[in-house]
């Protein structure tokens, strides 16, 4: 293990919980492993573990690029991920109005009925 993969496998587990990165390696193949190593180092042990804005920001610019971009499967575990990061429901409301203005009212429109039913699903499981 490198320093990177130290560094974004803790930033990992406190982003996405301890549960979700459990369930990822353990799916983990050979096929897969380089790639799972490539995310833990450059976007966890890289990107989200600098301390030069906070996980809420980077939460927040996370679900806007995701949302613009459409890859809503991802879009759904950084909206789960808002419950670790202090990202609002408010401060994804913002991020999802960027989206309308800079990447279209579609994406934007799919992206809040995504969240809307993450946001529901998570006030359901939680005690």
């Amino acid at each position: 293990m490198t320093d990177l993969t130290d560094k974004g496998m803790t930033i990992r587990r406190r982003v996405l919980g301890e549960a979700h990165v459990a369930r990822a390696e353990a799916a983990k193949q050979p096929f897969d492993a380089p790639f799972q190593a490539l995310i833990t180092d450059a976007a966890w042990g890289h990107v989200w573990a600098r301390d030069t804005i906070s996980l809420r920001e980077r939460s927040m610019l996370t679900i806007a690029l995701l949302a613009g971009l459409g890859n809503d499967q991802e879009l759904a575990l950084h909206l789960r991920a808002t419950a670790n990061t202090g990202a609002s429901e408010a401060d994804v409301m913002e991020a999802l109005l960027h989206v309308a203005i800079y990447a279209g009212v579609p994406r934007a429109n799919h992206a809040i009925k995504i969240a809307k039913d993450t946001f529901a699903q998570m006030r359901e499981d939680k005690p």
